[in-house]
């Protein structure tokens, strides 16, 4: 796939990655990360209404939530949508990202103004330490774990970290990877998590957007028991636990999408199936 460069708007390299804006003839502003396309004004809310609307309806009411990463702002624009929302704590290591996203794409950044949003600048992995039950849902929007600075998010260590700051009956959803070429990470990654942290249920999910690689990105969705000791090992984050608002006005999510999200493939469902027993 290519897409037609109509004109660089900025070109730089942060202290973790290079950043990349360019005007496309089709997409809108693009922006990439070590080259890499992180969203198109086109096609965003494919992956960023999923990734958060997912845990956020399978929360009956949610009102302290965590992003980590999403420096475009398109996670925290999804989640100030939800009105019994009462804090929003964004966790972006990259101030260029942001700087970059507040300057060039308007339209998907404009929560950061928002008075329930309180941004910390630096290292998740860091962050989430000092947290403990606290946050209703977390949504972790990162980059591929391709030898940067994501690399420890793409960890158990780093579920066992969101699992305590969590509160009970709390929600994560994290990007998941591509199925068609991530698979033995994916199932690696979840038969850890199932292994070494208490979630009551570990699920992948998945969306389609034209601008990922081979068209596909996948979430993996854990649920933290309302009672440790007695978790619900049948619980599965496809019940929504409330409606979609009318108002709310999406482009991409609703309840059939919600449902559809966890249709997969029969290779993926036997891999992931193999891979938690």
């Amino acid at each position: 796939m290519t897409i037609e460069v109509e004109e660089i708007l900025f070109q730089d390299k942060s202290d973790y990655q290079s950043v990349t804006v360019f005007k496309s003839k089709t997409m809108g502003n693009v922006l990439a990360l070590d080259g890499i396309i992180q969203i198109t004004e086109m096609d965003e809310c494919a992956y960023q209404e999923p990734i958060v609307h997912l845990p956020m309806f399978a929360h009956p009411n949610p009102k302290r939530v965590l992003c980590v990463g999403g420096g475009d702002g398109g996670v925290i624009r999804e989640i100030v949508k939800h009105e019994g929302v009462e804090e929003v704590v964004i966790c972006e290591i990259d101030q260029m990202v942001i700087d970059c996203a507040r300057k060039y794409f308007p339209k998907i950044s404009y929560a950061y103004d928002h008075p329930k949003v309180t941004l910390f600048c630096g290292d998740a992995f860091k962050y989430i330490k000092e947290q403990e039950n606290h946050f209703d849902v977390i949504v972790s929007d990162t980059s591929d774990p391709n030898g940067g600075p994501a690399d420890v998010l793409f960890t158990y260590s780093f579920y066992e970290d969101l699992y305590k700051a969590l509160r009970p009956g709390g929600k994560v959803s994290t990007q998941g990877e591509c199925f068609w070429k991530d698979m033995k990470l994916i199932t690696g990654l979840m038969k850890d998590i199932k292994k070494n942290v208490p979630f009551e249920s570990v699920e992948y999910a998945t969306t389609q957007i034209p601008t990922y690689p081979l068209g596909q990105i996948g979430f993996i969705l854990c649920s933290k028991p309302l009672d440790e000791a007695a978790p619900n090992k049948d619980f599965t984050m496809r019940k929504m636990a409330k409606p979609v608002p009318e108002d709310m006005k999406l482009e991409f999510y609703d309840a059939e999408v919600h449902d559809a999200a966890f249709a997969l493939p029969v290779f993926v469902k036997k891999a992931i199936k193999e891979a938690l027993e």
